[in-house]
């Protein structure tokens, strides 16, 4: 079983744009990107299309090109598989994490998520991906720990939403 993206992270941003990714993620990443003669570097895959979507989401190299069979095995021509590779594919940046674990955040991420010079980011792990916010946005829309019980009926455990569920599904 492959390792998962877990937790959430804030992470300062310098004035040239650089950010470090969390260890535990580096973890991950490294693990799913195979080796390539074009690059010794572990590389990231940032998808920052979706109009709705407040935040970019990173893919491994791996993860990433799963994410590409499922639009490829869409309907050439419909209107579903235009739409998932402008958001899925088109708009998406492949970069590199430098030696110091580090990535600049390009502009069009940086567009994306409304950051600006002295934000600071929010990493939020979701399985086989991650979500980069800005912070402030980021605490607005997940800011109480106790959200999600609010759209469960009362006395119902957030754990019975997986009851039946088969691993792997």
């Amino acid at each position: 079983m492959s390792e998962d993206f877990r937790g959430e992270y804030y992470q300062k941003v310098d004035s040239k744009a650089r950010v470090s990714i969390p260890a535990a993620f580096r973890r991950v990443l490294d693990a799913g990107d195979p080796s390539s003669s074009d690059t010794s570097r572990t590389r990231i895959v940032m998808v920052y299309g979706g109009r709705s979507r407040q935040y970019v989401e990173c893919y491994t190299v791996q993860a990433a090109d799963a994410l590409a069979a499922k639009v490829r095995a869409l309907p050439i021509g419909s209107k579903a598989r235009q739409i998932a590779e402008r958001d899925l594919i088109t708009r998406s940046l492949t970069i590199e994490i430098d030696e110091n674990g580090r990535i600049v955040l390009p502009q069009k991420v940086r567009d994306k998520i409304e950051f600006a010079d002295g934000d600071e980011t929010a990493f939020a792990g979701t399985l086989d991906r991650f979500q980069i916010w800005k912070g402030a946005t980021y605490d607005a829309v997940n800011g109480s720990l106790d959200d999600e019980e609010d759209e469960l009926p009362e006395g119902m455990d957030v754990l019975s939403l997986l009851s039946g569920v088969a691993p792997g599904v």
